[in-house]
């Protein structure tokens, strides 16, 4: 098997909740820097047009979506095991709602130093205005409600180190995404908003120590010839009782159901209660195996690519 491929950018809080979950495991593995906006000359053939990062590539099998990264990076190193069942429903909520609520609070305050092809960028994978006076009046409302939710880590933190018990797991790793996205965008605003929460400032020194693994630099033309020579994996059993009735060699078209909604065609390789994989096909790379989550994600029939 070849080793993990990350392509991500620094800022990302998405890609920082994968890096931290790396480092939880104490993996090896490549990063790749994507830019943070259109275009991506050496992702979007990877992911035949998914375009939000994380992206993680092993070999010839592609993960779109930290949560179908961190599933997959579980399976293959589920030593110490940090994603119980549970788990997942945290993750979603720090991904959706605690996400949701982070963006204005940033963004409110520093949404007038954004260059406007940043901006321009958001609005075509949002396919909504990046409303600064908006995000600005937003920010007012969402401060008591982000705080709300840091008090909801702050509480679980009561009887044991971590969210997840004596060691440290997915919901620890899920929920200090927002964190530490606030804390280092406006570092005043954070301390503000997490006043009296006095569980979280030793909590979050603890989350910091886990690091984010042994990275190595890799060059995007080398994750690419990689993908090229190699032949994907087999892939997960296919539930016979996917509630789409979907089945293997069929043609559908997967896209998320929030936002970066570009659709990813390709032909059903399996579909379980968790994840979505499809298989694509170019001159340039050969056959590719896409994974997405099910989970915020929309699988259709489609005609044949």
């Amino acid at each position: 098997m070849t080793g993990i491929i990350l392509h991500h950018y620094e800022a990302s809080p998405f890609s920082q909740k994968v890096r931290c979950f790396l480092g939880l495991k104490g993996l090896a593995w490549s990063s790749v820097i994507t830019p943070n906006m259109m275009p991506k000359p050496d992702l979007t053939p990877l992911t035949g047009g998914y375009r939000r990062a994380p992206v993680m590539q092993i070999g010839a099998d592609v993960y779109c979506d930290s949560q179908v990264i961190l599933a997959e990076i579980e399976a293959i190193a589920p030593q110490p095991p940090a994603a119980g069942g549970p788990a997942w429903a945290v993750n979603f909520w720090a991904d959706r709602l605690f996400f949701q609520t982070t963006v204005p609070v940033i963004f409110g305050e520093l949404g007038d130093a954004v260059p406007q092809a940043f901006i321009a960028d958001r609005e075509k994978l949002s396919g909504r205005p990046f409303d600064v006076a908006a995000m600005k009046a937003a920010a007012g409302v969402m401060r008591p409600q982000w705080r709300a939710h840091a008090a909801w880590i702050d509480r679980g933190l009561a009887a044991q180190p971590f969210l997840s018990g004596e060691a440290p797991g997915l919901a620890d790793v899920a929920a200090y995404m927002n964190v530490i996205w606030l804390d280092r965008a406006l570092p005043a605003t954070a301390a503000a908003l997490m006043a009296g929460l006095s569980r979280l400032p030793a909590w979050r020194e603890r989350m910091a120590a886990l690091g984010e693994g042994i990275r190595t630099e890799m060059a995007p033309h080398v994750a690419l010839e990689i993908a090229r020579d190699t032949r994907p994996r087999i892939p997960p059993a296919h539930d016979p009782a996917d509630p789409l009735g979907l089945a293997p060699g069929t043609h559908v078209t997967v896209m998320a159901d929030d936002y970066g909604r570009d659709p990813i065609a390709g032909a059903l390789v399996a579909a379980t209660p968790d994840r979505l994989v499809i298989a694509r096909d170019s001159a340039e790379l050969g056959a590719l195996h896409i994974h997405f989550p099910r989970a915020g994600y929309i699988a259709v029939r489609a005609k044949p690519i």
